[in-house]
């Protein structure tokens, strides 16, 4: 390419036809603009994850901060949402593939959130297909045709469009800056940004994003800063664009009024992001020696420190004037199994019937099938477009105490055997380029993964980490059990798609996991290396 043989930006990976119109001259300068300037800050907000990791080993346990009272006493909001933003009373989320891309806008949610991270594999392919894919769709010209000839195409009202780029902690390998990996939250947002921003406001709506695993004020002002730069870069006025925010990490539950603060202009509220949260909670929390999360199926939004978050994000965020989005429906339809359909639907219905009259604005699902499900709950509680002006939780106090409080349950066989499957099935697909994979009837993403492997590492290592029959969950008996699920697998699926499938690359990645002392932050970067 011209650009890279005259400038320090390069592609190390094949640059296809079909590619040639996003990784344009101009927009890879752009890209190059925004690594050079907020490329080095970034590590240093990395580092400072460390930092904290290292305090919170010593004992200082997450806290509300001192250095920012004043933010939280004060009177202050949020900048006034754009129109097409103020009614989000469902959400569907999913990868950047065509036909999910087509199928989530024609659902009847009020938003698609396409998304590059826990729901995409990163293979070259799908990041830049993926952001051809996002073009297409805000053109309105998006369109895919199946084997058997089916063509889909957009519906004459399509959900509002948000996109998730990949995390801070993320590299693209595949585009350096002086042969250097660059960030791949610039890589997805300035790509999106630099192509679509423009005709997004020409078509009446805007370039919109959810950020995903804040963990402090400072990396919402560091997007706030990204934001600044580019809407300058290409001549929009600030506040153009608008961020959610995904309360997905513990660190930033202690933060929320920070991080709207930094993002205030750009701000469009926060969301619940329930199972990162529970990751996070874990991962963060892994060598205090009172904290032990039981079964994953035991840890729901009714325990008391995820109901304590949930709602401190709805009392902060209609304080503030802005949406607060609720979490996750993870059920899929079940192909044949009408009890089965029935009792997933139901509790859809129920967690959202929750989210409704704690006072969310809005909630999420996984599958277009359960749009209306949700919707129905929403359209029943919520009849004005959002809940921002109702202040129930006027009242609520949650202390540092609810927000740490350590849930109560047990220690499973089954619940060590399931964690084990999934793990392993969901990082065969990764490797294999797939990002949101249902099993066992759930939408899987790496969310849920990283709970898994997460999970086995601490019960491991964890004194107190024993069946509720007695045994010590250790790593041989990981070993042993590891084995036989994986010999379940191979009889379920058959040798040839077995050896197709990458099990065994997901079961050496999975066994690093887990049997390295030192824990390893996100999976997803060991798994990019593989990839």
């Amino acid at each position: 390419m011209k650009l890279s043989e005259t400038a320090g930006i390069h592609i190390e990976a094949d640059n296809k036809a079909r590619y040639e119109s996003i990784l344009t001259d101009e927009a890879l300068q752009f890209i190059e603009q925004l690594e050079r300037r907020f490329g080095p800050q970034r590590k240093e907000l990395l580092q400072r994850r460390k930092e904290r990791q290292e305090a919170i080993d010593r004992g200082e346990l997450p806290r509300f901060l001192p250095e920012t009272e004043s933010i939280r006493k004060s009177d202050w909001v949020i900048s006034p949402l754009p129109e097409d933003l103020k009614d989000r009373r469902v959400e569907i989320t999913g990868p950047v593939d065509r036909k999910m891309i087509i199928n989530a806008l024609n659902s009847g949610a009020k938003v698609f959130m396409a998304c590059f991270e826990d729901a995409t594999s990163p293979t070259w392919s799908n990041i830049i297909q993926g952001q051809v894919n996002l073009r297409d769709a805000v053109e309105g010209t998006i369109s895919f045709t199946n084997e058997q000839g089916k063509v889909y195409k957009l519906n004459d009202n399509p959900a509002v469009l948000v996109v998730r780029p990949r995390g801070l902690h993320l590299e693209e390998k595949h585009i350096t800056v002086d042969r250097q990996p660059i960030s791949a939250s610039l890589v997805d947002f300035g790509l999106y940004f630099f192509h679509n921003a423009r005709r997004l406001i020409e078509k009446g709506s805007g370039p919109y994003f959810y950020l995903p695993k804040l963990e402090s004020h400072l990396e919402a002002r560091w997007w706030n800063d990204v934001f600044l730069y580019a809407q300058k870069y290409i001549g929009l006025p600030r506040g153009t664009i608008k961020a959610t925010v995904l309360i997905e990490t513990i660190m930033a539950a202690f933060e929320m009024d920070e991080i709207l603060y930094e993002l205030k202009e750009h701000s469009a509220g926060l969301n619940c992001g329930r199972w990162d949260y529970i990751f996070s909670y874990l991962k963060k929390l892994r060598n205090q020696p009172d904290v032990l999360l039981p079964d994953r199926s035991q840890v729901t939004m009714t325990v008391p420190f995820m109901r304590a978050y949930s709602l401190l994000t709805i009392k902060t965020c209609h304080r503030r004037q802005a949406p607060a989005i609720g979490g996750m429906a993870a059920q899929i339809p079940v192909k044949g199994d009408e009890e089965k359909n029935r009792i997933a639907f139901e509790k859809v219905r129920l967690d959202k019937e929750r989210e409704a009259r704690d006072g969310h604005d809005g909630t999420w699902v996984a599958h277009p099938a359960l749009v209306p499900v949700a919707m129905d709950v929403f359209n029943k509680e919520m009849k004005e477009p959002n809940q921002i002006r109702t202040k129930r939780l006027e009242d609520l106090e949650v202390t540092e105490e609810d927000l740490l409080e350590v849930p109560k349950g047990e220690i499973t066989e089954q619940g060590v055997r399931l964690n084990i499957d999934v793990g392993i099935r969901y990082i065969a697909a990764w490797l294999s380029g797939r990002g949101a994979v249902p099993i066992h009837n759930l939408m899987e993403d790496a969310a849920t993964a990283e709970i898994s492997r997460a999970q086995l590492w601490q019960w491991i290592r964890h004194p107190k980490g024993t069946l509720n029959d007695g045994r010590k969950v250790t790593k041989e008996l990981y070993q042993q059990w590891k084995e036989e699920e994986l010999a379940k697998i191979r009889q379920e699926i058959g040798d040839e798609a077995y050896e197709k499938g990458r099990f065994e690359e997901a079961s050496k990645l999975f066994d690093e996991l887990i049997l390295n002392d030192e824990f390893v932050d996100f999976l997803t970067i060991p798994g990019y290396e593989i990839l």
